[in-house]
């Protein structure tokens, strides 16, 4: 399960953890459980005092792997409530309080990728892994939620090309693309993620979550749609 410490060198720092704490290649899935443990420790972090700023991170192969496949065809009745609780989660990161950059260490796919793109600012690992969002293949639509994030994130013609063909974004690609601000060396990706989130903890002020609301309106309003049979084109 995710897990939450103070960076190394950079207090003010918050480094959440995607993945539990010594497994090396988790797929940081979002099942249920895991989202409920995103929202406790995301509010520890703004039970905080003072000013801060927010990383995420993961180790290994996975940043995330997006939706919990597995969990949601065994509670295919629950598919509807459970789309709206991921949509929360990039809801609340769109708005979050305080400036937060995603450490993307190595694939992130479908709701992983939307995850990454949630918050302000993105590093990605530089030799390996890839943004993705796969949907185009698996025969999977994109929520009125997902689609309001994406193209309130990108670039049009960049939501082109991610979400009809499926394309594979190397960092060097997510980079030109305007999809990530800055790729690091594995061995520094954190590092560097850490440094550029301490750099804007004094922008923790009362307005920055009214900037936040205001600059991702349309994706919120997405966001805020609660998924239907209908929006989801199932519906007969």
């Amino acid at each position: 399960m995710p897990y939450l410490e103070r960076a190394a060198g950079a207090a003010q720092v918050f480094v959440l953890h995607l993945g539990t704490e010594g497994q090396t290649d988790g797929e940081n899935r979002f099942h249920p459980d895991w989202i409920a443990e995103v929202h406790g420790l995301l509010d520890e972090v703004e039970a905080s005092e003072g000013p801060a700023a927010l990383v995420t991170v993961a180790t290994g192969k996975f940043y995330s792997n997006g939706l919990d496949t597995d969990w949601l065809y065994a509670n295919f009745g629950e598919m509807h409530d459970y789309l709206d609780r991921v949509h929360a989660v990039f809801h609340r990161l769109l708005t979050f309080p305080m400036p937060t950059v995603a450490a993307v260490n190595g694939h992130a796919f479908g709701a992983g990728a939307m995850l990454a793109i949630s918050h302000d600012f993105r590093v990605m690992r530089a030799d390996r892994g890839y943004w993705c969002l796969p949907e185009i293949h698996l025969g999977m639509p994109f929520t009125v939620g997902m689609n309001a994030l994406l193209t309130g994130r990108l670039p049009n013609q960049v939501c082109v090309r991610a979400m009809t063909t499926g394309h594979r974004y190397s960092a060097g690609d997510a980079l030109a693309a305007g999809i990530v601000d800055e790729s690091a060396d594995a061995e520094t990706l954190l590092d560097t993620a850490v440094a550029r989130a301490a750099a804007l903890a004094s922008n923790r002020k009362p307005n920055l979550a009214v900037i936040k609301r205001a600059l991702h309106a349309e994706a919120l309003a997405g966001l805020a749609v609660p998924t239907t049979p209908e929006n989801l084109g199932f519906a007969g």
